[in-house]
Formats: structure tokens, sequence, C-alpha cells
């Protein structure tokens, strides 16, 4: 998994990459190539 500043670029290398949002980060997440993987953001601690 890549984690990008940029997450458009990401989401144009596949035509199954989707954007979900888990827990305050933003994942691409493609079904078919799971090599495009990648996540931006990070867990605020508290």
């Amino acid at each position: 998994m890549q984690v990008l500043s940029s997450l458009k670029t990401a989401k144009n290398r596949h035509k199954d990459c989707q954007v979900v949002k888990r827990r305050g980060r933003l994942y691409v997440i493609c079904k078919s190539n799971p090599r495009f993987k990648a996540r931006q953001g990070n867990v605020k601690k508290r």
C-alpha cells in the first residue's frame, strides 16, 4: 500500500479503483488489482 499526498492520480490508474473514507483516512481500493491500494491522512491522536 502506498501513502500518497494526492489520491487524484491513484484513483485514475484503473477503472475499478474507488475512493473510500474509513476512520478519518482516505483509501483507494481496487478489487481487481490489489496493488493499486493507496492511503492518505493520519488518525488524530487524543
